[in-house]
């Protein structure tokens, strides 16, 4: 899962002068600091920075909207059948979410 928008990444570059943003893995960039000729990455704190004013991503906010629907889905099916076992089914699910949802440095 992405965790943060191109076009957030391209903002920011253009904002601290660095050029030539890229993705090298899902959630590592590396671009060209200022009078620099080699490319580096954009450091973590920086992406924390972005992550914490832009919020969530599209992709984010549809995994969050399914917990959401299957723990709900999953609540009325407990009281229908007056078991226990769909709350287990939407912890799981839940609990792989936000597993999902960790932003690994």
């Amino acid at each position: 899962m992405r965790h943060y928008r191109d076009e957030w990444i391209n903002e920011w570059c253009e904002d601290s002068g660095w050029t030539e943003p890229m993705l090298v893995s899902t959630n590592f960039y590396w671009a060209f600091p200022p009078n620099a000729v080699m490319p580096e990455p954009i450091p973590a704190e920086i992406l924390r920075l972005i992550k914490s004013e832009k919020g969530f991503t599209l992709e984010e906010k549809k995994w969050l909207g399914a917990a959401v629907g299957v723990s709900f889905l999953c609540a009325v099916t407990s009281v229908f059948w007056q078991c226990p076992l769909p709350l287990v089914m939407a912890f799981a699910f839940s609990a792989l979410t936000v597993a999902r949802l960790d932003i690994e440095d």
